[in-house]
Formats: structure tokens, C-alpha cells, sequence
């Protein structure tokens, strides 16, 4: 009798270790998916910096936090400006993993309206920091041509933010 029950015992002993193990890794990832690029993003600009590229922009757009795509974890706010070279943002965006900068050839305010145009759209580069940041333009794209800019997250296909270019 005994020994039935330390068996029972031992059994659950050993169920509820796993699980509890099993939560431990998925509650570790999870919040190593929100922190690594916190941890990992540069440092933004200086407000000095940014007061001098103004000078040079030719259009700008805001971002606001209210767009039908944009959540609570998935959002950006602020200014961005816009020159033939660079294209830099006075902006706070929400942290996450592998965020892009992108040119849209339309106004998209959610993950459905960007992916209908995402194959025309033109993908500027990787946004390295979460505040105040400026991404050089690539070659041979003319941002005249584009009414608007996203921000995507390609790791979990996420819809961040958008604006209107003026």
C-alpha cells in the first residue's frame, strides 16, 4: 500500500516538474522575444541631430497610435521626415524583432490593406532602434513616388504603424 502510493506520488512529482519546466521555457521565450530587441536596438539620435535634419526634409507624415492595425504592443508615434537620401523618425515605436521601414505606393492602415500592396511597396531597411532613428535610402529609389510609409514586422507578419506623406 505503501509503495502504490509513493508511486502515485513519485509520478506526479515528476508530472508537475515537467509541466512547471515546460512553462519556465515558454514564459523564457516569450519574454525574450519582447526584451532581446530592447536590449540589442542602438541608440537613437539626439534631439541636436535631429534639429539640424529638418532643414533638409522635403515631405513629412505622422505617425499616431490610433490606426485600425496598430495595438496596445504594436504601435508608433511621432514625426517622420523625408529627403532623396535618408529618411529619419522622431518617433517612439513599440519594441519587437526584425521591425522594416517601408515606401507604399497607397495609404495602408492595417495588416490586410499593407499586404495587398506589399509586393509594390519598397522595403527601405531594417529599424535598428525604437526612438529617434534615421535609415538611409537605397539607391535608385525615387520617395518621391510614394504617399506613404510603414513600419512591418516581418518575424510575425505585424502591422506597427503607418503615415500619410505630405
Amino acid at each position: 500500500m505503501i509503495g502504490s502510493l509513493l508511486d502515485v506520488a513519485r509520478r506526479h512529482i515528476i508530472l508537475f516538474g515537467t509541466a512547471k519546466f515546460a512553462a519556465g521555457l515558454v514564459i523564457g521565450f516569450g519574454l525574450g522575444v519582447y526584451f532581446l530587441p530592447i536590449l540589442t536596438a542602438e541608440k537613437g539620435l539626439d534631439s541636436d541631430v535631429l534639429i539640424e535634419l529638418q532643414a533638409s526634409a522635403e515631405r513629412s507624415g505622422t505617425f499616431t497610435r490610433d490606426l485600425p492595425g496598430s495595438d496596445a504592443f504594436h504601435f508608433g508615434d511621432g514625426t517622420v521626415r523625408i529627403s532623396d537620401d535618408w529618411i529619419w523618425l522622431e518617433v517612439q515605436v513599440s519594441p519587437g524583432p526584425d521591425y522594416r521601414l517601408y515606401l507604399t505606393p497607397s495609404f495602408a492602415d492595417d495588416e490586410a490593406s499593407f499586404l495587398a500592396i506589399k509586393t509594390e511597396s519598397v522595403e527601405i531597411g531594417k529599424i535598428k532602434a525604437f526612438t529617434n532613428f534615421s535609415i538611409a535610402v537605397p539607391d535608385g529609389v525615387d520617395v518621391g513616388t510614394f504617399p506613404a510609409i510603414l513600419i512591418w514586422c516581418e518575424a510575425f507578419g505585424q502591422f506597427i504603424t503607418a503615415a500619410e506623406l505630405f
